[in-house]
């Protein structure tokens, strides 16, 4: 008995993920939706929504990061910083210009990425935890805006 051409894609999946994909378009393409390994193709189309998101939400760990750092301690300012803040920005903008239906996703992440932003820049600073604000201090628009950098903190010591 010949296995089908959407037996010979669920076994590639595993074995070779390119030749699957590759697979998997042309039959599309064919719109031979009967040979299509639907199982496979809707978890990585799932997996797509959840990397965009992902994305989003560990750039803006780091911006926050940066933006703690450029507040907290103003002595140790670099164009490193103001770099990473940048790069950081202009990720987070590019995926929301590729889908901008991510932008209803943003105050979600926003409130997961600061606790841990804050965890981390206290760890790169030696800061303690505690001098870093409980919830995020800065206004989304001003984190994803391209000339928002905040002000020295008159509590840091």
């Amino acid at each position: 008995m010949m296995a089908s051409l959407r037996d010979e894609l669920i076994a590639l999946y595993d074995r070779d993920y390119a030749l699957w994909l590759e697979g998997t378009i042309e039959r599309l393409r064919d719109r031979d939706y009967s040979q299509v390994d639907w199982e496979h193709l809707l978890d990585e189309l799932e997996t797509m929504g959840r990397s965009d998101k992902r994305a989003i939400k560990n750039n803006l760990v780091i911006l926050l990061v940066h933006l703690l750092k450029w507040q907290f301690q103003p002595d140790a300012r670099s164009g490193s910083w103001a770099g990473s803040i940048t790069e950081h920005r202009t990720r987070i903008q590019g995926l929301l210009e590729d889908s901008p239906s991510l932008n209803k996703f943003l105050d979600e992440a926003l409130i997961w990425a600061y606790p841990r932003a804050r965890r981390q820049a206290s760890d790169e600073t030696g800061i303690a935890l505690g001098s870093f604000p409980d919830s995020c201090p800065y206004e989304l628009d001003l984190v994803l805006g391209d000339d928002f950098l905040p002000q020295a903190s008159m509590t840091n010591e």
